[in-house]
Protein backbone atom coordinates (compact mmCIF):
# COMPACT_ATOMS: atom_id res chain seq x y z
CA UNK A 1 0.00 0.00 0.00
CA UNK A 2 1.28 3.25 -1.05
CA UNK A 3 2.34 5.57 1.81
CA UNK A 4 -0.15 8.50 2.52
CA UNK A 5 0.72 11.88 2.66
CA UNK A 6 1.85 13.54 6.34
CA UNK A 7 -0.03 16.68 5.93
CA UNK A 8 1.16 19.69 5.02
CA UNK A 9 1.29 20.75 8.52
CA UNK A 10 3.67 17.69 9.62
CA UNK A 11 6.11 19.06 6.24
CA UNK A 12 6.13 22.32 7.55
CA UNK A 13 7.39 21.05 11.42
CA UNK A 14 10.15 18.76 9.37
CA UNK A 15 11.37 21.62 8.14
CA UNK A 16 12.01 23.63 10.99
CA UNK A 17 13.14 21.00 11.98
CA UNK A 18 15.64 20.90 9.98
CA UNK A 19 16.60 24.11 9.64
CA UNK A 20 16.94 24.25 13.39
CA UNK A 21 19.29 21.57 13.75
CA UNK A 22 20.94 22.51 10.26
CA UNK A 23 21.58 26.09 12.45
CA UNK A 24 22.41 23.74 15.57
CA UNK A 25 25.05 21.95 13.78
CA UNK A 26 26.62 24.99 12.16
CA UNK A 27 26.99 26.21 15.90
CA UNK A 28 28.32 23.46 17.43
CA UNK A 29 31.25 23.32 14.82
CA UNK A 30 32.10 26.91 14.63
CA UNK A 31 31.60 28.02 18.74
CA UNK A 32 35.04 25.55 19.31
CA UNK A 33 36.67 27.28 16.65
CA UNK A 34 35.89 30.73 18.10
CA UNK A 35 36.87 29.69 20.94
CA UNK A 36 40.03 28.54 19.71
CA UNK A 37 40.60 31.61 17.87
CA UNK A 38 40.19 33.96 21.01
CA UNK A 39 42.18 30.94 23.25
CA UNK A 40 44.97 28.64 23.10
CA UNK A 41 44.09 27.97 26.23
CA UNK A 42 42.80 24.05 26.09
CA UNK A 43 40.97 24.03 28.98
CA UNK A 44 39.10 27.26 27.20
CA UNK A 45 38.50 25.91 24.90
CA UNK A 46 37.01 22.28 25.96
CA UNK A 47 34.78 24.70 28.48
CA UNK A 48 32.64 25.81 25.45
CA UNK A 49 31.57 22.12 24.89
CA UNK A 50 30.65 22.13 28.56
CA UNK A 51 28.93 25.34 28.77
CA UNK A 52 26.75 24.41 25.43
CA UNK A 53 25.98 20.81 27.58
CA UNK A 54 25.49 21.71 30.94
CA UNK A 55 21.65 23.05 30.54
CA UNK A 56 20.67 19.58 29.87
CA UNK A 57 22.06 18.52 33.39
CA UNK A 58 20.93 21.94 35.51
CA UNK A 59 17.46 22.59 33.28
CA UNK A 60 16.84 19.48 31.60
CA UNK A 61 14.03 18.29 33.89
CA UNK A 62 12.11 21.58 34.57
CA UNK A 63 11.73 22.08 30.74
CA UNK A 64 9.30 19.45 30.65
CA UNK A 65 7.06 21.52 33.15
CA UNK A 66 8.12 24.42 31.51
CA UNK A 67 6.26 22.72 28.42
CA UNK A 68 3.54 21.26 29.76
CA UNK A 69 2.53 24.47 30.97
CA UNK A 70 2.49 26.33 28.08
CA UNK A 71 1.74 26.68 24.74
CA UNK A 72 4.21 24.84 22.84
CA UNK A 73 4.19 26.67 19.61
CA UNK A 74 4.51 29.97 21.00
CA UNK A 75 6.89 29.17 23.33
CA UNK A 76 8.61 27.35 20.92
CA UNK A 77 8.84 30.55 18.41
CA UNK A 78 9.64 32.65 21.66
CA UNK A 79 13.24 30.11 21.93
CA UNK A 80 14.04 30.10 18.65
CA UNK A 81 13.66 34.23 18.40
CA UNK A 82 15.53 34.84 21.71
CA UNK A 83 18.42 32.83 19.83
CA UNK A 84 18.40 34.65 16.64
CA UNK A 85 18.67 37.80 19.20
CA UNK A 86 21.93 36.41 20.54
CA UNK A 87 23.59 35.32 17.88
CA UNK A 88 23.00 38.75 16.23
CA UNK A 89 24.58 39.72 19.32
CA UNK A 90 27.43 37.89 18.68
CA UNK A 91 27.70 38.66 14.99
CA UNK A 92 27.64 42.04 15.75
CA UNK A 93 30.25 41.74 17.96
CA UNK A 94 32.33 39.92 15.18
CA UNK A 95 31.90 42.54 13.16
CA UNK A 96 33.29 45.35 15.68
CA UNK A 97 36.49 42.74 16.05
CA UNK A 98 35.28 43.40 20.18
CA UNK A 99 33.71 39.81 20.62
CA UNK A 100 35.65 37.65 23.46
CA UNK A 101 35.55 33.93 25.08
CA UNK A 102 32.81 35.36 28.27
CA UNK A 103 30.66 36.10 24.97
CA UNK A 104 31.38 32.63 23.73
CA UNK A 105 30.34 31.24 26.56
CA UNK A 106 27.38 33.15 27.33
CA UNK A 107 26.28 32.54 24.21
CA UNK A 108 26.92 28.64 24.12
CA UNK A 109 25.11 27.92 27.76
CA UNK A 110 22.05 30.45 26.58
CA UNK A 111 21.61 28.18 23.11
CA UNK A 112 21.77 24.98 25.11
CA UNK A 113 19.35 26.38 27.79
CA UNK A 114 17.38 26.98 24.38
CA UNK A 115 17.90 23.61 23.10
CA UNK A 116 16.20 22.01 26.10
CA UNK A 117 13.15 24.03 25.66
CA UNK A 118 12.70 23.52 22.16
CA UNK A 119 13.59 19.95 21.92
CA UNK A 120 11.48 18.80 24.65
CA UNK A 121 8.77 21.29 22.92
CA UNK A 122 9.62 19.32 19.40
CA UNK A 123 8.39 16.51 21.37
CA UNK A 124 5.30 17.35 21.92
CA UNK A 125 4.24 19.08 18.82
CA UNK A 126 3.98 16.29 16.30
CA UNK A 127 0.80 14.28 18.25
CA UNK A 128 -1.82 16.57 17.27
CA UNK A 129 -0.81 16.88 13.96
CA UNK A 130 -0.82 13.50 12.54
CA UNK A 131 -2.81 10.26 13.08
CA UNK A 132 -1.87 7.95 15.87
CA UNK A 133 -0.95 5.42 13.17
CA UNK A 134 1.55 7.36 11.44
CA UNK A 135 3.55 8.59 14.42
CA UNK A 136 6.05 6.02 13.69
CA UNK A 137 6.73 6.94 10.06
CA UNK A 138 6.19 11.01 10.86
CA UNK A 139 8.97 10.81 14.16
CA UNK A 140 11.18 8.46 11.44
CA UNK A 141 11.67 12.07 9.60
CA UNK A 142 11.85 14.23 11.90
CA UNK A 143 14.89 11.81 13.57
CA UNK A 144 16.53 11.99 10.10
CA UNK A 145 15.99 15.71 9.98
CA UNK A 146 18.12 16.20 13.04
CA UNK A 147 20.62 13.36 12.77
CA UNK A 148 21.56 15.28 8.81
CA UNK A 149 21.65 18.78 10.64
CA UNK A 150 23.91 17.90 13.50
CA UNK A 151 26.13 15.29 12.70
CA UNK A 152 25.87 15.30 8.47
CA UNK A 153 25.11 18.61 6.92
CA UNK A 154 25.95 21.20 9.95
CA UNK A 155 29.25 20.78 11.01
CA UNK A 156 30.65 20.51 7.81
CA UNK A 157 29.67 23.62 6.70
CA UNK A 158 30.21 25.10 9.94
CA UNK A 159 33.47 24.65 9.89
CA UNK A 160 34.15 25.87 5.92
CA UNK A 161 32.00 29.02 6.34
CA UNK A 162 34.36 29.78 9.54
CA UNK A 163 37.34 29.52 7.40
CA UNK A 164 35.86 31.99 5.00
CA UNK A 165 34.82 34.77 7.46
CA UNK A 166 34.01 34.41 11.17
CA UNK A 167 30.81 35.74 11.52
CA UNK A 168 29.01 33.36 8.95
CA UNK A 169 28.48 30.41 9.81
CA UNK A 170 26.96 32.33 13.08
CA UNK A 171 25.07 34.59 10.88
CA UNK A 172 23.41 31.37 9.21
CA UNK A 173 22.64 30.22 12.52
CA UNK A 174 20.60 32.65 13.26
CA UNK A 175 19.30 32.96 9.49
CA UNK A 176 17.95 29.54 10.47
CA UNK A 177 16.26 29.77 13.32
CA UNK A 178 14.49 32.92 11.95
CA UNK A 179 12.73 30.86 9.24
CA UNK A 180 12.08 27.69 11.79
CA UNK A 181 10.29 29.79 13.82
CA UNK A 182 8.40 31.42 11.27
CA UNK A 183 7.18 27.91 10.15
CA UNK A 184 6.52 26.75 13.28
CA UNK A 185 4.31 30.46 13.93
CA UNK A 186 2.73 28.87 10.63
CA UNK A 187 1.38 25.77 12.28
CA UNK A 188 -2.43 25.22 13.28
CA UNK A 189 -3.01 26.35 16.62
CA UNK A 190 -4.10 23.33 18.55
CA UNK A 191 -0.81 23.49 21.13
CA UNK A 192 -2.55 25.62 23.75
CA UNK A 193 -1.70 24.46 27.13
CA UNK A 194 -5.17 23.28 29.15
CA UNK A 195 -6.43 25.57 31.67
CA UNK A 196 -5.10 24.79 34.88
CA UNK A 197 -7.77 25.67 38.26
CA UNK A 198 -7.30 28.51 40.29
CA UNK A 199 -5.01 27.58 42.91
CA UNK A 200 -4.04 23.78 41.76
CA UNK A 201 -1.19 25.44 39.27
CA UNK A 202 2.40 24.66 41.53
CA UNK A 203 5.42 25.88 41.03
CA UNK A 204 7.65 24.06 38.08
CA UNK A 205 9.75 21.89 40.78
CA UNK A 206 6.30 20.38 42.15
CA UNK A 207 4.87 20.12 38.67
CA UNK A 208 8.39 18.68 37.51
CA UNK A 209 8.15 16.32 40.70
CA UNK A 210 4.36 14.72 39.90
CA UNK A 211 5.71 14.03 36.43
CA UNK A 212 8.30 11.80 37.55
CA UNK A 213 6.69 10.32 40.03
CA UNK A 214 3.96 9.14 37.36
CA UNK A 215 6.58 8.55 35.33
CA UNK A 216 7.99 5.81 38.51
CA UNK A 217 4.91 3.81 38.51
CA UNK A 218 4.59 3.50 34.83
CA UNK A 219 6.32 0.16 34.44
CA UNK A 220 6.43 0.15 30.58
CA UNK A 221 7.86 3.50 30.06
CA UNK A 222 9.95 3.44 33.34
CA UNK A 223 11.76 0.32 31.55
CA UNK A 224 11.83 2.31 28.11
CA UNK A 225 13.51 5.49 29.59
CA UNK A 226 16.31 3.19 32.00
CA UNK A 227 16.83 1.36 29.09
CA UNK A 228 17.29 4.34 26.35
CA UNK A 229 19.82 6.05 29.33
CA UNK A 230 21.79 2.28 28.82
CA UNK A 231 22.22 2.19 25.77
CA UNK A 232 23.67 5.89 25.60
CA UNK A 233 25.75 5.15 28.30
CA UNK A 234 27.04 2.13 26.30
CA UNK A 235 27.46 3.88 23.48
CA UNK A 236 29.19 6.98 24.68
CA UNK A 237 31.46 4.74 26.41
CA UNK A 238 33.46 3.95 23.39
CA UNK A 239 32.44 6.92 20.52
CA UNK A 240 34.88 9.29 22.05
CA UNK A 241 37.77 7.39 22.02
CA UNK A 242 37.26 5.64 18.64
CA UNK A 243 38.99 8.21 17.29
CA UNK A 244 41.79 6.59 18.86
CA UNK A 245 40.67 3.30 18.36
CA UNK A 246 40.88 4.38 14.36
CA UNK A 247 44.55 5.36 14.10
CA UNK A 248 45.38 2.66 16.58
CA UNK A 249 43.65 -0.60 15.97
CA UNK A 250 42.53 -0.02 12.43
CA UNK A 251 46.26 1.89 11.86
CA UNK A 252 44.20 4.32 9.07
CA UNK A 253 45.55 8.15 8.98
CA UNK A 254 43.28 11.20 9.96
CA UNK A 255 41.04 10.77 6.81
CA UNK A 256 40.08 7.12 7.62
CA UNK A 257 37.94 8.52 11.16
CA UNK A 258 36.80 11.32 9.42
CA UNK A 259 35.14 8.47 6.68
CA UNK A 260 33.89 6.09 9.27
CA UNK A 261 32.04 8.92 11.17
CA UNK A 262 30.19 9.30 7.56
CA UNK A 263 29.65 5.71 7.69
CA UNK A 264 27.81 6.15 11.06
CA UNK A 265 25.97 8.98 10.05
CA UNK A 266 24.35 7.38 7.33
CA UNK A 267 23.80 4.40 9.34
CA UNK A 268 21.31 6.52 11.81
CA UNK A 269 19.69 7.53 8.75
CA UNK A 270 19.13 4.25 7.28
CA UNK A 271 17.87 3.41 10.99
CA UNK A 272 15.65 6.23 10.87
CA UNK A 273 14.34 5.51 7.25
CA UNK A 274 13.12 1.86 8.08
CA UNK A 275 12.23 1.91 11.59
CA UNK A 276 8.30 2.60 11.01
CA UNK A 277 8.87 -0.21 8.38
CA UNK A 278 10.16 -2.58 11.13
CA UNK A 279 8.53 -2.15 14.13
CA UNK A 280 5.22 -2.38 11.82
CA UNK A 281 6.18 -5.70 10.81
CA UNK A 282 7.54 -7.25 13.89
CA UNK A 283 6.35 -5.11 17.01
CA UNK A 284 7.38 -2.46 19.22
CA UNK A 285 8.93 -4.86 21.60
CA UNK A 286 10.61 -6.56 19.18
CA UNK A 287 12.11 -3.85 17.55
CA UNK A 288 13.36 -2.35 20.43
CA UNK A 289 15.17 -5.65 22.16
CA UNK A 290 16.42 -6.13 18.44
CA UNK A 291 18.32 -2.44 18.20
CA UNK A 292 19.94 -3.56 21.64
CA UNK A 293 20.90 -6.89 20.52
CA UNK A 294 22.31 -5.32 16.15
CA UNK A 295 24.41 -2.66 18.83
CA UNK A 296 25.66 -5.40 21.08
CA UNK A 297 26.52 -7.34 17.62
CA UNK A 298 28.31 -4.29 16.03
CA UNK A 299 30.67 -3.56 19.48
CA UNK A 300 31.72 -7.31 19.08
CA UNK A 301 32.57 -6.78 15.38
CA UNK A 302 34.26 -3.23 16.62
CA UNK A 303 35.81 -5.04 19.37
CA UNK A 304 37.11 -8.18 17.61
CA UNK A 305 38.38 -7.26 14.65
CA UNK A 306 41.23 -4.92 12.87
CA UNK A 307 39.53 -4.95 9.55
CA UNK A 308 38.63 -1.45 8.19
CA UNK A 309 35.80 -3.16 5.88
CA UNK A 310 34.18 -5.26 9.57
CA UNK A 311 34.87 -1.98 11.45
CA UNK A 312 32.55 -0.44 9.38
CA UNK A 313 29.85 -3.03 9.03
CA UNK A 314 29.77 -3.08 12.65
CA UNK A 315 30.25 0.29 12.73
CA UNK A 316 26.97 0.96 10.34
CA UNK A 317 25.24 -1.77 12.52
CA UNK A 318 25.14 -0.05 16.05
CA UNK A 319 24.20 3.25 14.39
CA UNK A 320 21.44 2.07 12.74
CA UNK A 321 20.49 0.66 15.59
CA UNK A 322 20.01 4.09 17.47
CA UNK A 323 18.55 5.09 15.01
CA UNK A 324 15.75 2.65 15.03
CA UNK A 325 15.60 2.93 18.58
CA UNK A 326 15.27 6.75 18.91
CA UNK A 327 12.14 6.51 16.18
CA UNK A 328 10.29 3.35 18.22
CA UNK A 329 11.37 4.92 21.20
CA UNK A 330 9.84 8.27 20.95
CA UNK A 331 7.02 7.07 19.00
CA UNK A 332 6.12 4.37 21.92
CA UNK A 333 6.68 7.51 24.75
CA UNK A 334 4.05 9.77 22.63
CA UNK A 335 1.43 6.60 22.91
CA UNK A 336 1.47 6.26 25.96
CA UNK A 337 1.58 9.30 27.94
CA UNK A 338 -1.26 11.59 28.30
CA UNK A 339 -0.55 14.81 26.20
CA UNK A 340 -0.49 16.78 29.51
CA UNK A 341 2.54 15.09 30.90
CA UNK A 342 4.68 14.31 27.41
CA UNK A 343 7.04 17.39 27.93
CA UNK A 344 7.62 16.16 31.28
CA UNK A 345 8.22 12.30 30.14
CA UNK A 346 10.45 13.54 27.01
CA UNK A 347 12.37 16.01 28.78
CA UNK A 348 13.28 13.31 31.81
CA UNK A 349 13.95 10.96 28.93
CA UNK A 350 16.49 13.59 26.64
CA UNK A 351 17.87 14.71 30.26
CA UNK A 352 19.27 10.97 31.08
CA UNK A 353 20.21 9.93 27.39
CA UNK A 354 22.18 13.59 27.72
CA UNK A 355 23.60 12.71 31.15
CA UNK A 356 24.93 9.29 29.84
CA UNK A 357 27.14 11.01 27.51
CA UNK A 358 29.93 12.23 30.10
CA UNK A 359 29.57 9.61 32.48
CA UNK A 360 29.71 7.19 29.78
CA UNK A 361 32.98 8.95 28.51
CA UNK A 362 34.60 9.22 31.48
CA UNK A 363 34.20 5.68 32.61
CA UNK A 364 35.11 4.60 28.92
CA UNK A 365 38.39 6.81 29.09
CA UNK A 366 39.48 4.90 32.35
CA UNK A 367 38.59 1.71 31.43
CA UNK A 368 40.48 1.91 28.03
CA UNK A 369 43.32 3.20 29.57
CA UNK A 370 43.85 0.94 32.15
CA UNK A 371 42.85 -2.43 29.31
CA UNK A 372 43.17 -0.95 25.90
CA UNK A 373 41.30 0.84 23.94
CA UNK A 374 38.87 -2.18 22.97
CA UNK A 375 37.58 -2.91 26.39
CA UNK A 376 35.15 -0.46 26.64
CA UNK A 377 33.47 -1.48 23.53
CA UNK A 378 33.86 -5.43 24.53
CA UNK A 379 32.50 -3.98 28.11
CA UNK A 380 28.97 -3.25 26.43
CA UNK A 381 27.84 -6.35 25.11
CA UNK A 382 26.68 -8.59 27.52
CA UNK A 383 24.98 -5.22 29.37
CA UNK A 384 23.29 -4.43 25.67
CA UNK A 385 22.40 -7.90 25.44
CA UNK A 386 20.96 -8.51 28.73
CA UNK A 387 19.22 -4.98 28.45
CA UNK A 388 17.25 -6.70 24.92
CA UNK A 389 15.99 -9.39 27.13
CA UNK A 390 15.12 -7.43 29.83
CA UNK A 391 13.23 -4.88 27.00
CA UNK A 392 11.74 -7.56 25.65
CA UNK A 393 9.52 -9.41 28.62
CA UNK A 394 9.29 -5.80 29.92
CA UNK A 395 7.43 -3.91 26.92
CA UNK A 396 5.98 -6.68 25.12
CA UNK A 397 3.02 -6.57 27.25
CA UNK A 398 -0.52 -5.08 26.26
CA UNK A 399 1.30 -4.99 22.76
Amino acid sequence: MASTSLGPAYHRLWLATALSNLGDGIRMAALPLLAAALSRDPVVVAGVALAGQSPWLLFGLFAGAVVDRYDQRRLTVLVDATRVLLLAVLVTALALDVANIVLVYAVAFMCGVGETLRDTATATLLPPLVKDADLDRANGGLVNAEVAGNELVGPPIGGYLFGVAMVLPFALNGSTLALAAALIFSLPNVFAAKPVPAGEKRRIWAETGAGLRWLVRHRRLRALVALGGLFALMDSAWFPIFVLYVGQVLALPGWGYGMLLGVGAVGGLAGGFLAARVTRRIGTAAALAGCLLCAAAGQLMLALTTSVPVAAVGLGATSAAFGVWTVAARTLRQRLTPPELLGRVSSASMTIVMSAGPVGALAGGFVAAEWGLTAPILIGVPVLAVGALVCYLTLRTQE
